[in-house]
């Protein structure tokens, strides 16, 4: 069993769905910045998650991250509107 914080398991999530969404990973900075905070921090996390063995990278290949948690590990992924919106009431 993978064993990952609340915000390291949104980034898994997100990085999931957009694969799965689109047919390929998101970058490593630029796309995934909307999964969270600025590009220098989603670098930082990505390279986090990396060192963990929670996802692959392929050195000097655009879109190369692949999640190697398994699927019915990995959080659903809830848009940050949509969550904001729920917890407002609306």
């Amino acid at each position: 069993m993978a064993v990952f914080t609340p915000t390291q398991g949104r980034y898994l999530a997100y990085i999931h769905a957009y694969t799965t969404v689109h047919g390929y990973p998101p970058a490593d900075g630029g796309e995934t910045d909307r999964a969270a905070a600025i590009s220098a921090s989603v670098n930082q996390m990505v390279k986090m998650l990396e060192k963990k063995e929670l996802i692959l990278r392929q050195p000097g290949q655009p879109r190369s991250i692949r999640v190697l948690v398994a699927e019915d590990e990995i959080p659903r992924w809830v848009r940050p509107n949509a969550a904001n919106a729920a917890s407002a009431g609306e």
